[in-house]
Formats: C-alpha cells, structure tokens, sequence
C-alpha cells in the first residue's frame, strides 16, 4: 500500500520534496496558498489544491488527519509555520516534519509537536524525502543530475545473505562500494559478505537504480 503524505508549502524546499516523493511512487498532497504554486504541482502530485494551512477547518475538509505523515515546508512566515504545526499536532498526525528559518525557530516547533525539524540551508530536499521515505535511509547525496551516493541500514530483507544472493549490480545497476560494521569499514567487500544487523551500505549508482534498490531491498512497511 502507498503511503500518503501531504507538503504544505510548495516554494522552492517543499516543491522538492513534493516532486522526489511523488517520483518515488508516493500519494502527495500538495497545500498552498498560492494559485500559481498549486498549478504548477497539479501535474506533479497526486492532488494540489489551494487552501491556507492556518485553518483548521480547511485541513480537516482536505482529510489531512487522514494522512500518514505532513510536513510543513512554509517560507518565510515563521507564525504560519507554528500555527501550522500546532493545528497539525491537535489532529493526532502521526508524524509531522517541519522546516526551521533559525534555531529559535527550531526550538519553538520542538517544543509544540514538531516530530522533526529540518534546515533547508543543510539539507537538501532530495535527501530529506529519502529519510522521509524509510528510517533505513541514513544519507543521501547528489553526484551529478542523476547519479547519487546513498547509505542505507541493511533491511530485514538483506538479513542473513550474502552480496552474492543479492545480486545488487546486477539486479538493481547499483554497486555496494562499503560496509560499516560499528567502527569498521570494508571497502569493495568480497561477494561473500553476510549481511547482519546493524550492516550500513554505501551504495553508488543512477537516481532510477538507486530508486528500484530502496524500494525492493530497503523500504519497509
């Protein structure tokens, strides 16, 4: 089953988000205040609509509290985003992410529910919807427009195999180029490697190769 999840904000930081999770296969919903916003992702989302967040009414007409996780990608307007999160909060949102302007900022939307906070001049969007994808997904880092460098746990899928029986070049176009085991690390390890847990791949290959791996190997429910 997709998971669903809804970006409030589509600036330039939410519309990332919004258009990597909808590449991945997830239902988003995409909230702005903006109509040219909301137009430019209705061919990018599942749904985009106009609506102002710091009503409750109106998130509740769209079924947000419906909605597995939220995350609040507001510009500017450090009083939207807080009223935001606290409104989400009341609903009950399972898991609500929230972009910080400063630490004063982040501060404050711990402190009111917040479940994470992000800072966009840090992170980038592509990595942040990756961990917003999967817990297993630790890091994520573009190497050119469509070649990145990803570092996963293993999966309970991996569990007990070797780089053999995974077959990830082969299967996935991918190459596994290390291992972390607590402190140690194993560069190029050999293919019969077993995956135990606790295992960190170091995975390098295309966006679309990448993608397939996280999602058959990685991702889990």
């Amino acid at each position: 089953m997709k998971r669903e999840f809804a970006v409030i904000g589509l600036g330039r930081f939410g519309g990332s988000i919004c258009k990597e999770l909808s590449m991945e296969g997830m239902e988003v919903l995409a909230i702005d205040n903006n109509e040219d916003r909301v137009n430019e992702f209705k061919n990018i989302a599942s749904h985009a609509v106009i609506a102002d967040s710091t009503d409750e009414v109106s998130l509740k007409e769209l079924g947000v509290k419906n909605i597995d996780h939220v995350i609040v990608a507001i510009g500017d307007d450090i009083q939207a985003s807080i009223l935001t999160t606290v409104i989400l909060t009341d609903l009950g949102i399972k898991k609500i992410t929230v972009k910080a302007q400063n630490d004063y900022h982040a501060k404050i939307l711990n402190k009111i529910g917040a479940d994470q906070v992000v800072h966009p001049e840090r992170d980038m969007g592509k990595r942040i919807a990756h961990n917003i994808i999967s817990n297993n997904i630790l890091d994520y880092l573009e190497l050119s427009d469509d070649h990145s460098i990803v570092e996963v746990k293993v999966g309970n899928k991996m569990l007990d195999k070797t780089l053999a029986d995974l077959d990830i070049r082969a299967n996935y176009g991918c190459n596994v180029v290390a291992v972390k085991q607590g402190k140690d690390i194993n560069v190029s390890p050999s293919a019969d490697h077993v995956f135990t847990e606790g295992d960190i791949l170091i995975v390098i290959g295309a966006d679309k190769d990448i993608s397939r791996f996280e999602k058959h190997l990685v991702i889990e429910e």
